[in-house]
């Protein structure tokens, strides 16, 4: 049993690529947490695409017992914490599990986006901050300058940040004297009801369901009955355990403690991410605040590409929605792709490691749908309707008028490539809201169509700032505009998966770049095949694929012309005849090529 003054909870939170990963490898190492042998960089990211990728994708969790300089032994749980938008809802639910928070900020580049919208998260969530300036061993480091910058754009004080290099190794005591001083210990009460509140929980093919959790008042004991309060199912507990990163058995938890336990739970979906647990005997009478549930903002339709792989693909996303409380899904079908879901996502990256993970791991091949926002259709009976997919949209005469969702994206990029920037945002139909300075760098606020932001303007507003810009947004609201169904049209035959809401200014050249890249990426078949983009019934782009030839007058040396002509002739009559009844191929690459519109 550990004492309240012992322990220290805490997250550490930066912008990607600013080191929180690194850190916590070298805490861990130099804490002798993990046997030297053991060890390997990246520590806490399980997965191999977080390896491959270098990001961290889910929020891991590690125990660390910590000699410090007064004598005594602190125990330290610390949360790894992801940096990307896309993941932002790993943040906040890490958030509301600890006390204190170690703010990582690159000495070389400073305060970004991501730093500013993960610390307003600790800030939101009452937490202790502790900047940390990491990479102070390169040669373009200016801490001094990059602590001026976290005082003036954050507003904290950064005068006793801790200077570190986290792949060298320099001043990683200091920050574990700096959390055991400068952060507060967890509050909670061991004789009260046992109040705990369920953080994560994910499937492990040997032990079931495996449930994190930290206590918040009362103690939890190996073969309690324990109850989930929203669900009011009660389990009876098989294993406890603290995390090193690998399981080890204890026989109880108290106040301010972070652990995981199994009980021969069937269902993820009975573990509902911000679930108060409790036992079932005497337990507490009112339920922890939850999270509010993630609101998906990207959609997109998933479909194996083999119709008998249906069951095993339900199966894959129903375990990753467990694991991923932030996804979200619903079954639908597709002329053209059969049987599928439609899936809802925070963002471009997590639709992507979504669908690599499914691949991967349940070894599937899917078809993605193009991604798209939900739009809401006014009526002109008054009655208002989603529109998740763009291939459902009902007749336009009954549709008073279209509203699209908005957001507010906050931009911060080195002075040079403002203009780039601001070109960007405009081209995207962006409304510029405000335009300040922090030092050398500009931070444009922008109110821009979230159906625009979700392609590619990420990949774009990088490329354009040669990776300097950085990036955040929240969805501000529903505002009306000129929306129109653009459908394409592949040898007179829609193709569902491709048809998208447009801006009715922008619906020519969007159709024509789209029919232009068709054309290359379609391959050639024995027939021509047009290629169009629709509004309704008006063809507004159009391309032909030019027919594969046979030289069917090679045979023919000298002789009479009228033969030539005949064989021609029947060659004519037989791709007639082809292109009424031929079934174009569209390869999957060419789907997905296709969406990515500008580049």
């Amino acid at each position: 049993m550990t004492e309240l003054s012992l322990i220290r909870n805490f997250s550490i939170v930066a912008h990607i690529d600013h080191g929180k990963s690194t850190l916590a490898d070298r805490l861990i190492q130099l804490t002798g947490t993990v046997a030297e042998r053991d060890m390997k960089t990246q520590m806490l990211d399980s997965m191999d695409i977080e390896r491959e990728r270098g990001i961290t994708i889910k929020a891991n969790t590690v125990r660390i017992n910590y000699p410090a300089k007064d004598g005594h032994t602190y125990v330290l749980n610390l949360i790894d914490t992801p940096g990307h938008v896309d993941f932002a809802y790993e943040v906040s639910r890490s958030m509301r599990a600890v006390e204190g928070s170690l703010l990582v900020v690159d000495a070389t580049q400073g305060v970004e986006a991501q730093t500013l919208a993960n610390v307003y998260q600790a800030i939101d969530a009452d937490h202790e901050i502790v900047p940390v300036l990491n990479k102070i061993d390169l040669p373009a480091a200016e801490p001094d300058r990059v602590k001026a910058q976290i005082e003036d754009v954050i507003g904290i004080d950064a005068s006793n940040a801790v200077s570190i290099s986290a792949k060298t190794g320099i001043g990683i005591p200091d920050v574990l004297e700096a959390i055991v001083t400068r952060l507060p210990a967890p509050k909670g009460d061991r004789d009260a009801p046992l109040k705990a509140m369920l953080v994560d929980s994910w499937y492990d093919s040997y032990l079931g369901v495996v449930v994190m959790i930290r206590v918040m008042d009362g103690v939890v004991r190996k073969g309690d009955q324990v109850k989930m309060m929203q669900t009011g199912a009660t389990y009876r507990l098989d294993k406890l355990a603290v995390l090193t990163p690998a399981m080890k058995d204890i026989a109880e938890l108290g106040p301010g403690e972070i652990g995981v336990f199994t009980a021969s739970i069937k269902q993820v979906r009975d573990t509902r991410v911000g679930d108060t647990i409790t036992t079932e005997k005497k337990g507490a009478e009112k339920a922890l605040p939850g999270f509010k549930p993630a609101q998906p903002v990207v959609f997109c339709g998933l479909f194996p590409v083999d119709a008998n792989d249906f069951e095993p693909l339900r199966d894959a996303i129903e375990k990753l929605a467990l694991n991923d409380a932030s996804f979200s899904y619903e079954m639908e079908t597709s002329a053209a792709l059969g049987f599928g879901f439609r899936c809802g996502f925070l963002g471009l990256l997590h639709l992507e490691v979504i669908r690599d993970r499914l691949e991967r791991e349940y070894d599937l091949d899917l078809i993605t749908t193009a991604p798209s926002v939900v739009f809401k259709l006014h009526m002109r009976d008054g009655e208002v309707m989603d529109l998740h997919n763009p291939a459902d949209m009902p007749d336009p005469s009954i549709i008073d008028h279209i509203t699209e969702p908005r957001i507010k994206a906050t931009i911060m990029v080195p002075d040079e490539y403002l203009g780039d920037v601001l070109k960007l945002c405009q081209d995207r139909r962006g409304i510029q809201l405000d335009l300040t300075y922090a030092g050398s760098r500009a931070m444009a606020v922008y109110d821009l169509p979230l159906a625009e932001v979700v392609f590619d303007f990420y990949d774009r507003l990088k490329s354009v700032t040669k990776g300097y810009a950085s990036f955040d947004y929240q969805i501000s609201e529903y505002r009306e505009d000129y929306l129109v169904k653009m459908s394409i049209l592949v040898n007179d035959e829609p193709v569902d998966a491709l048809s998208m809401m447009v801006h009715r200014d922008r619906a020519e050249s969007r159709g024509r770049a789209m029919v232009e890249k068709l054309k290359e990426l379609i391959p050639r078949h024995m027939f021509k095949i047009p290629i169009q983009a629709a509004i309704g019934s008006r063809v507004i782009a159009r391309e032909t694929l030019s027919a594969m030839r046979k030289d069917v007058t090679a045979k023919c040396y000298g002789g009479d012309a009228t033969r030539k002509k005949k064989l021609l002739e029947k060659q004519k009559a037989g791709k007639k005849k082809m292109r009424q009844f031929g079934k174009v191929e569209i390869p999957q690459t060419a789907f997905i090529q296709a969406l990515k519109m500008d580049s």
